[in-house]
């Protein structure tokens, strides 16, 4: 290899490497800053082929997708100064690679240091706004879109960084707290309980007074009936006794003496004291006198 040929390929050689060192590229999910010792000379570059000056620039990246930070729960406490344990999530993006380097240079680990601040300070002024039910249920997706437009002006100013959305996964009250509401919420059930044990009692006596003043009257109603039909019964006996025995009287003397008779002497044990001329024994001294 001659001398000629060996300087051509050291030549195409400083090329390659002066444009590996000149060219950049940045990839659709990224977005990069130019820097000139330390210094910010281009800024939001977007994805595609770039150039820069060899040792003089520096290329910086950062991930241009959507960030999520979730925090650890807080306490904070509403307008009736009663806490609340609040765990909630932010996403977040960056805005401005200009500002976002200046306020972190480039460290996401500072960026969330610097934003969690901010994020517990807005949720602690918005919650201690509001009372427990428009926090928990009300107003909590007010309080959200409020927070989310509020802290978005601030990191966007300061910090260069979009604020997307603000949720909350879960609000709890401090454990300190629980034990005693669930107590009261006990004791409040088993009251409720009692009043509803109480008011049934109170219904089923009703029923069962009502039952049994019904039961009385069909009761006296029905004796009263059975005994006008009774009374009817022994009146149109009584009338047809009469009637038949009204046409031989002494017949009717002589057959009521007979079952006289037959009851009073079917017992052979019983004791009867009468005198021996008394009337109940007349048709028996008639009988021996014939």
């Amino acid at each position: 290899m001659g001398n000629r040929t060996f300087a051509v390929l050291i030549a195409l050689g400083l090329v390659v490497l002066v444009g590996w060192n000149t060219l950049f590229t940045v990839s659709e999910r990224e977005r990069a800053i130019l820097l000139q010792f330390g210094e910010i000379v281009r800024a939001d570059i977007g994805p595609g082929l770039h150039w820069k000056v060899p040792i003089l620039n520096e290329v910086r990246r950062f991930d241009a997708r959507v960030q999520t930070l979730d925090t650890s729960p807080q306490r904070y406490l509403t307008l009736e100064k009663k806490a609340v344990m609040v765990d909630s999530f932010v996403k977040w993006r960056i805005r401005s690679v200009r500002d976002y380097y200046t306020a972190t240079s480039g460290d996401e680990f500072m960026a969330t240091r610097l934003l969690m601040p901010r994020v517990d300070e807005g949720l602690r002024n918005q919650v201690g706004r509001r009372s427990m039910h428009e926090v928990v249920s009300g107003e909590r997706d007010q309080l959200m879109t409020v927070l989310t437009r509020s802290l978005n002006e601030i990191t966007q100013r300061e910090l260069g960084i979009e604020i997307l959305d603000i949720r909350v996964k879960r609000i709890d009250l401090p454990t300190e707290v629980s034990q005693a509401v669930f107590d009261r919420m006990t004791s409040e059930r088993e009251r409720e309980a009692r009043e509803h044990r109480s008011k049934g009692r109170e219904l089923a006596e009703g029923i069962q007074a009502d039952a049994d003043r019904q039961r009385r009257v069909i009761l006296a109603n029905a004796f009263r009936e059975s005994e006008q039909i009774r009374g009817e019964g022994d009146a149109i006996a009584a009338a047809t006794y009469a009637a038949a025995y009204s046409k031989d009287p002494e017949f009717y003397r002589f057959h009521r003496s007979l079952q006289a008779y037959r009851e009073v002497f079917s017992n052979k044990g019983d004791l009867l004291v009468l005198e021996p001329d008394s009337e109940f024994f007349d048709y028996l001294n008639k009988a021996q006198g014939r």
